[in-house]
């Protein structure tokens, strides 16, 4: 984690995540680094502080310096990163982008309630059948992180999109003067949003609500286009009839789908889908930012009236108290020891034991940060014991 980001996060001031496979690949270099960093500047001159999400040679990123930026923009070879990709990518040293769900991993750990995005994954047309549905919804199913969006990409299927955030639980609300649900370069999709927000301060409610409410789902915030901006949806769904004809005659699936169809939708609508694209990111890393800059306050008002802190729910360090041992085992190397006063060749060796060092030692390996409480004697054993018991 960046130190300015940790710093931010741990004062409790508003930080905002955002992902970064937009920049590897949503968009040409160097258009992709001029956009990272607009976005950048306008979360900041917003009043919090970015946080852009990225995976460089094995390692997840929380906060990128701009050198960072650049390599990531700039690099031919890295992954588009998704939940399933996580172990994969880091066990190789591999860099990458991280898309919805990926980033939303990191947010939460990171302790960063708020991401920004331009649009979210969904139900692909035809997913009926094919069972095409983004990890990025049931990622918002169970990580509790508030995702401000442009909706969903109008390349998806809008309709069996909402269904699916209702039965993952996911509250979704449209954000401004409008319930309309928001179709990414469209303002109308022809479907209503369940719930709606007028500004930053209900938005920044709504997701303290969730968050207090301990649900471990996340808040979708559908932000629609900037009207002046925003492209037609006639223009726009003939283009995407068009390209997803081509696609399916070039046998283009999967995670490869979303980008080859953001690049002809480019091309067919001579560069009206990009402008939009650049329209309606900026304008959620503003909306984003207001709403954090909102519920960081909101949040620092409810400290300060004695009401429970969200950090009070997490479960206690476990202790152990108990015994810990040093085995020796001697093993002769002929099946058969000899007697009086012989001496039989084997090897000796040394491992260590005991109960509560045994239960010490799983509850590290699974996560927990355990203290572990034992007599130690003062001999040639009691520095190897505390080297091996380091995890705990």
């Amino acid at each position: 984690i960046q130190p300015s980001v940790h710093k931010a996060v741990m004062e409790g001031r508003p930080v905002v995540a955002l992902e970064s496979t937009i920049i590897t690949h949503g968009m040409a270099y160097p258009q992709n680094l001029s956009m990272a960093r607009e976005v950048e500047e306008i979360v900041t001159k917003n009043g919090a502080v970015p946080a852009t999400v990225g995976i460089l040679r094995g390692r997840i990123h929380v906060g990128l310096t701009d050198e960072e930026l650049e390599f990531l923009a700039s690099s031919k070879n890295v992954v588009k990163v998704s939940r399933r990709d996580l172990p994969f990518v880091l066990s190789q040293g591999l860099s990458g982008g991280t898309t919805v769900s990926a980033t939303m991993i990191a947010a939460h750990k990171a302790g960063i309630p708020v991401f920004v995005t331009g649009g979210i994954g969904g139900v692909h047309r035809g997913g009926e059948n094919t069972l095409d549905v983004s990890a990025d919804l049931t990622e918002l199913g169970r990580t509790p992180v508030a995702v401000v969006s442009a909706g969903v990409k109008s390349i998806l299927d809008i309709g069996r999109t909402l269904e699916y955030l209702e039965t993952q639980g996911v509250c979704v609300a449209a954000f401004g003067e409008s319930r309309e649900f928001p179709a990414f370069f469209s303002r109308q999709s022809g479907f209503q949003a369940p719930y709606h927000v007028q500004d930053e301060e209900e938005a920044a409610e709504l997701i303290a609500s969730a968050l207090e409410l301990g649900l471990s789902s996340g808040v979708l915030i559908a932000v629609p286009c900037p009207r002046e901006r925003a492209a037609s949806g006639q223009v726009i769904e003939g283009a995407i009839q068009q390209a997803l004809s081509e696609a399916r005659s070039k046998g283009i699936t999967g995670k490869e789908l979303t980008p080859f169809m953001l690049q002809k939708l480019n091309e067919l609508t001579d560069g009206k889908s990009l402008d939009s694209n650049l329209a309606l990111i900026q304008n959620n890393a503003r909306v984003g930012s207001c709403i954090a800059v909102a519920l960081s306050k909101l949040q620092k008002d409810r400290r300060k009236g004695n009401l429970p802190r969200r950090e009070d729910t997490t479960l206690p360090q476990p202790v152990v108290i108990g015994g810990i041992n040093v085995d020796f085992i001697a093993k002769a190397q002929n099946p058969v020891i000899l007697g009086g006063g012989q001496t039989n060749a084997g090897r000796v060796r040394r491992t260590f034991g005991g109960v509560g060092r045994n239960l010490a030692d799983c509850l590290s390996r699974l996560g927990q940060t355990p203290l572990f409480l034992s007599a130690v004697g003062k001999d040639e054993h009691s520095e190897p014991i505390l080297r091996y018991c380091h995890h705990m």
